[in-house]
């Protein structure tokens, strides 16, 4: 047998070692972005665990390559034949992403579809465009424009012909002038984002095509918290529409500086002295590298550089874009969550066969895996680094009122879609996606420490620099607004901070 270094294999033990556990659970996957740990043919491996597990343990130790071996040696080798980690195992089980099925908005509408309840309306200029916002509730102010040459339909996109996208709380349209197909997104409460189009062709049976793999290219990655995931890229872009490599490129949110966003995509408002990429064009690396963003800042008529006949508006709002940015990593953030700990359950459910620990016992492993996840959820549920505007942001479309409308309120009148506009996104800043399907899709063990989390927070128990933000009167009208606007909090919400 060859021979291993005793670091990694120190059997003297009939209880497996640390490094073991953590093999399965390895924090640093976390650290890179990776939903969870996979080892080469870990499916494969694990028929095989399984097979021998009951006759190991009885045996205890075993005799392997002429000496006495505790159980577990086997588990190694037969689990970790060739170390080799992957970044994602998002199409295995417990996720099993392609195959487990969905019920999302979009889900839901083709059910619809298919049984003659709904229809969808066709026109020349727009296709189904306009009656796929109208059944699924997203809203035309909600127009984004986004001219790099980021989309697989690349060859119909350039600055005289941007993209549109269109969102709501968990649904986004790309519409592409004269494009084969309506790009689409939904979020299932379980699965988290998945990825459609609907051909533009009319037909009497449209149908929303589930994509299989092509759009996780891009929407499945560090970007993207390691999960199939929606994101806003700010890349300086030629006149092509071809984003220019080797400069300044982003992934933007609500923590990013205004002059890291947007480039490669038009921009309306205003936002005084601060700018950003929008609305430019560059001629190669030099140029971006002394770009002047006043040439793109404070534009309240996008005419200056497309013509907007083509599109339902003709704004690609600020507020909306402010939005767009905070949402999607949210959304990913909570995606991620997800699949964590339901990654971390399976696992653990393996491991106590194996040990012979009760059913229910969760792993030291586990518990650090999930407080990782949790608190970065919270973190950004709460806008913690959120960027501090400069000057204030004025949109040029309906999108503010018709988003703050949305609600809900609690019995003084405020909402978490409260704009504040001056200083930061939000008047009270915690994400409204906490209403959301994904958000009370979660796990229950990690929605419940999500809960508790949140609740050190605003009762003023953490007090962490981080959270320095959160003044004690915001965290006491947020904690308001929550027991007044959320179902089923935990019962210890209702008590006095």
């Amino acid at each position: 047998m060859q021979e291993v270094e005793k670091d990694y294999m120190p059997f003297a033990s009939d209880e497996p070692p640390r490094w073991l556990l953590t093999r399965l659970h390895p924090p640093a996957i976390l650290e890179t972005g990776c939903i969870g740990p996979i080892c080469a043919g870990r499916v494969g491996a694990e028929m095989r665990v399984r097979k021998t597990m009951s006759q190991a343990k009885n045996r205890r130790r075993i005799a392997l390559a002429g000496g006495q071996w505790p159980w577990w040696s086997l588990v190694w080798l037969l689990v970790f034949p060739a170390v080799a980690w992957a970044q994602l195992d998002f199409e295995r089980p417990p996720i099993d992403y392609h195959k487990t099925p969905v019920h999302d908005p979009v889900a839901r509408l083709q059910q619809k579809l298919d049984s003659g309840q709904v229809k969808l309306a066709y026109d020349s200029e727009h296709g189904y465009l306009e009656s796929v916002l109208r059944l699924l509730e997203v809203p035309v102010s909600s127009q984004s424009l986004v001219f790099s040459k980021t989309s697989f339909q690349l060859r119909k996109i350039d600055p005289a012909r941007p993209r549109a996208v269109y969102f709501n709380d968990a649904v986004y349209i790309g519409w592409v002038q004269n494009g084969d197909v309506l790009e689409v997104a939904s979020v299932d409460p379980r699965q988290g984002t998945i990825f459609y189009t609907l051909s533009q062709t009319p037909t009497d049976r449209p149908e929303f095509v589930r994509d299989r793999g092509q759009c996780l290219t891009c929407h499945a990655s560090s970007r993207t918290q390691g999960v199939p995931g929606l994101l806003v890229r700010s890349v300086f872009t030629a006149p092509s529409g071809q984003p220019i490599l080797g400069t300044s490129t982003y992934t933007t949110d609500h923590r990013s500086p205004l002059r890291e966003r947007w480039g490669g995509w038009y921009v309306s408002g205003r936002h005084g002295n601060d700018r950003h990429m929008g609305n430019l064009t560059v001629r190669g690396r030099r140029e971006a590298e002394g770009a002047d963003l006043n040439l793109g800042a404070n534009c309240t008529d996008l005419s200056r550089f497309i013509s907007v006949d083509p599109y339902l508006v003709p704004t690609s709002d600020i507020v909306a874009l402010m939005v767009l940015e905070h949402q999607s990593q949210t959304q990913n953030r909570i995606t991620r969550a997800n699949y964590e700990c339901r990654m971390a359950t399976q696992y653990d459910q393996m491991m106590n066969e194996m040990l012979d620990r009760p059913a229910g016992y969760q792993s030291e492993t586990t518990k650090r895996r999930l407080a990782k996840v949790v608190n970065d959820l919270v973190d950004y549920l709460l806008f913690v680094d959120e960027y501090s505007l400069t000057a204030p942001i004025e949109g040029t479309s309906s999108f503010a009122r018709e988003f703050a409308a949305k609600g809900p309120r609690d019995r003084k009148g405020r909402s978490l879609r409260d704009f504040d506009l001056k200083t930061r996104l939000f008047r009270y800043p915690c994400s409204y996606l906490i209403y959301s399907e994904s958000f009370d899709g979660l796990p229950e063990p990690v929605k419940s420490q999500v809960y508790q989390r949140l609740w050190d927070v605003l009762s003023g128990k953490e007090t962490a620099p981080r959270f320095a933000h959160l003044t004690p009167e915001i965290r006491s009208a947020i904690l308001e607004i929550l027991r007044d606007t959320k179902p089923n909090l935990p019962d210890y919400w209702q008590a006095s901070p």
